[in-house]
């Protein structure tokens, strides 16, 4: 089984910076395909960035393009998504997620973490 726990999540005003951190089980970060995922109140979740080191793939939703950056550090298991210039619809639970390749639908994904929530206020 697959633990994933993310972190990093807060409040930050309109036009500042975040960064969420994921610790992964040993052995699994560079196997799989990890994923960054958000979920707004009364909104499906949706894809973020994604990232596979097997297959050199990275990977982000069109609205996330150049503010977001995706990125991990193989020696600390963790996966990271730097995140600037938010916005008020940034606002949501991010999660992270491990599959087997890099994809935008959750269903291709087998693990998930908890979520940490993301405010931005504007």
């Amino acid at each position: 089984q697959v633990q994933l726990v993310e972190s990093g999540g807060g409040l930050v005003q309109a036009g500042g910076s975040l960064k969420l951190s994921c610790t992964v089980s040993s052995g699994t970060f560079i196997s799989h395909a990890m994923g960054w995922f958000r979920q707004a109140p009364g909104k499906e979740r949706e894809f973020v960035a994604g990232i596979s080191w097997r297959g050199g793939v990275t990977r982000y939703a069109d609205s996330m393009k150049g503010r977001f950056t995706i990125s991990g550090d193989i020696l600390k298991n963790t996966l990271y998504l730097q995140m600037n210039s938010l916005k008020s619809e940034d606002t949501a639970v991010y999660y992270c997620a491990s599959g087997t390749a890099v994809a935008l639908q959750t269903n291709q994904y087998d693990n998930w973490g908890q979520g940490t929530q993301v405010t931005v206020s504007s």
